[in-house]
């Protein structure tokens, strides 16, 4: 029977939304994203300047994730730090491997450890292809077992997103600890090459930033041409009324399964995009804070709508940066002010601003005595 309603008889459905051409704000996203890539690889700005430039890119791709499964799935997860630690932590793991198979150094893990070489998970990792194919089967196959127990359940709504929330603290508790062999509480740094050029090069910080723009603009080119596709379309119907969409003989489980499976994916691959160039990783980067600030940039940018993830992305972490060095103690502060505005005022975040008409009321109705 339950074969029967996952294959029903149904004429195909159409494709819906603007096509990736037709839509002004993502084209004028990419092509943004394009220019400053041919910047920064003409003019060589500050090292420093391209490594922002490159981390709110993996922000922004982070961002993305999210907004696919909340914004056109309606499924809030508080947990999506998990996927980005997963790729960060295979990422690091891959960078000690690699600078200690070259130079024979011993990372100050292994010297922590008190380890004499690395133990035997660590085989492989010295390949930089497996290391990226094994952060990402980590994350599909942990947003498969998570998802299958959730999505099989019906567990929804707020109860999904606590239980996600759960998720990436039971992780960050555990990698605290010492005996997981991932640096405990000093997490992992010290990373020395990448693909054996020194990692402070500024051929290396400018390609590190130009790949990760290069990989955001790649990540919404095929997120819209999902979303504008027979399954984006089932997407958005799983969102608005899964209930009507099971009754019509759709399976809604599997369709949950895959596109959290994909966003994981999308997640773990930030991860790996912007460990390199931070230079550090330790179990904060799986504190529930950071979990809430993706959706938190998310609802500010206006979700359900690809470019208002990155648009929010980017404006929040832009402003953190400025914010941590001019008067870090008012982050909090003015984090909660811009989650109220939003809330209260533009319901669809920043994209509702190009909406506004700065026209008083009494005008649009004719006048005063209209």
């Amino acid at each position: 029977m339950s074969g029967a309603l996952d294959r029903p008889h149904r004429a195909p459905l159409r494709r819906i939304g603007p096509t990736l051409g037709r839509d002004p704000l993502l084209t004028g996203l990419i092509a943004l994203i394009a220019a400053t890539a041919l910047g920064l690889l003409a003019l060589q700005p500050a090292p420093y300047l391209i490594n922002m430039v490159g981390q709110l890119a993996a922000f922004a791709i982070l961002a993305v994730s999210l907004d696919l499964v909340w914004g056109y799935l309606g499924i809030l997860s508080l947990g999506h730090g998990l996927f980005f630690a997963i790729g960060g932590y295979v990422c690091a793991m891959h960078l000690l491997a690699h600078g200690y198979a070259l130079t024979g150094v011993a990372p100050d893990l292994m010297q922590f450890m008190g380890w004499k070489s690395l133990p035997a998970y660590w085989t492989g990792l010295t390949s930089a292809p497996y290391a990226l194919a094994l952060a990402l089967a980590l994350a599909a196959g942990v947003a498969f077992l998570f998802g299958l127990a959730s999505f099989r359940s019906r567990v929804n709504g707020v109860y999904f997103s606590i239980i996600s929330q759960a998720l990436v603290y039971v992780a960050m508790l555990l990698m605290f600890r010492n005996d997981t062999g991932l640096g405990g509480n000093n997490g992992m740094t010290g990373f020395a090459l990448l693909f054996g050029w020194p990692m402070g090069a500024p051929g290396v910080v400018t390609g590190l930033a130009v790949t990760t723009l290069g990989v955001l603009a790649g990540v919404l080119v095929g997120a819209r041409a999902l979303v504008a596709s027979p399954v984006g379309r089932r997407m958005l119907a799983c969102r608005d009324d899964e209930a009507r969409l099971r009754t019509l003989g759709y399976g809604t489980t599997r369709l949950k399964l895959g596109i959290w499976c994909l966003s994981a994916m999308i997640a773990a691959l930030a991860g790996v995009l912007y460990v390199p160039q931070v230079g550090i990783i330790n179990p904060r980067i799986l504190s529930p804070d950071l979990s809430i600030e993706i959706a938190v940039w998310v609802a500010i940018g206006g979700m359900g709508r690809l470019g208002g993830a990155v648009i929010g992305a980017v404006a929040v972490n832009a402003l953190k940066f400025w914010l941590s060095a001019a008067m870090p103690e008012a982050w909090p502060f003015i984090l909660s002010g811009l989650v109220l505005v939003v809330v209260l005022g533009l319901p669809n975040g920043l994209l509702d601003l190009a909406a506004l008409r700065w026209t008083p009321t009494w005008l649009r109705r004719g006048g005063p005595l209209a």
